[in-house]
């Protein structure tokens, strides 16, 4: 027998006669952080190319932010799942299908969006842009890789009673060719007790649609925490590569330098030795290395 609540309806009774417009109707979209590593033009040849860290960006071709940078994304259909529109929306934006996206964070400030509420699921994925082609649609006015960099450049450290209060201002800036976006991002983390919260505002911002500049933020340091545990960076490399290459990944995504010996350590268990070695004019034979996909059993 079918249960029944205070008004003496069934399941099936109440869900037929449920009355959705009573509540407001909110928005959802899809926001993608698409990070890759690329090599800068070789201005020495006996020298490995510098790397750089790239996102994918697109200008919008219409309002709100019209001929703005943004991070590839757009509404949820109704009859549809965040992972199907975030794949949908990167298809139809910028031609790139068929890779692994993780959800990121939810955002949801009142003001986000000048057209309505809107609240936005995140995501993210670094991919070996050497596989990948880029194409911008009707919908976007340019799709395009940017470098990336975010740098701390304030910090101030108040204890309380029951702990402490953190601020930090991260200076973003990403360019492309000719175009030059910044922004800085203030975070602000309070510990009392054992509860920890973190806010985050952006004090000013050059060229960056919506709120992209804090998702775009709050991506790099999500990303530079990961790779410290998991193998996230071997998504951003070829089948095949020598563990120097590998290193200045890990390099350029966490903006400093590694010890060789301390690095080589740290990944031993999660590569694996070839018996192919490279060819580059100019530089002396290096061993390649793959990727090991057993070593989360490994360190079990």
């Amino acid at each position: 027998m079918s249960e029944v609540n205070k008004q003496g309806l069934t399941e099936a009774e109440f869900l037929s006669s449920y009355d959705a417009s009573k509540y407001d109707r909110l928005s959802v979209t899809v926001d993608m952080l698409i990070f890759t590593v690329t090599e800068e033009e070789k201005k020495n040849y006996r020298k490995l190319p510098e790397k750089s860290l790239r996102l994918l960006l697109i200008r919008r071709g219409s309002h709100p932010y019209k001929n703005q940078w943004a991070l590839p994304g757009g509404f949820v259909h109704l009859r549809e799942s965040l992972d199907e529109a975030a794949r949908r929306k990167l298809q139809e934006e910028t031609n790139i299908g068929e890779i692994y996206m993780e959800q990121l964070y939810t955002w949801g400030a009142v003001d986000r969006d000048p057209r309505t509420r809107v609240i936005c699921a995140s995501y993210m994925a670094l991919v070996d842009n050497s596989s990948l082609r880029i194409e911008a649609s009707q919908n976007v006015a340019d799709a395009a890789w940017f470098t990336v960099s975010c740098k701390l450049d304030e910090e101030q450290k108040t204890v309380t009673a029951t702990g402490y209060i953190l601020q930090q201002v991260f200076k973003l800036r990403l360019s492309h060719e000719d175009q030059e976006l910044s922004a800085a991002i203030k975070t602000v983390k309070t510990v009392e007790n054992k509860g920890t919260r973190v806010e985050r505002d952006i004090v000013e911002c050059s060229g960056i649609a919506f709120d992209h500049a804090k998702i775009i933020e709050y991506g790099i340091q999500r990303l530079r925490n990961k790779i410290e545990y998991t193998d996230i960076a071997f998504n951003l490399m070829p089948e095949r590569f020598t563990l120097t290459k590998l290193q200045q990944v890990y390099e350029i995504i966490l903006d400093t330098g590694l010890l060789k010996a301390n690095f080589r350590r740290k990944i031993a268990d999660m590569v694996v030795e070839t018996d192919e070695y490279t060819r580059d004019a100019g530089h002396r034979p290096s061993k390649l290395f793959r990727f090991n996909p057993k070593w989360m059993k490994i360190i079990e």
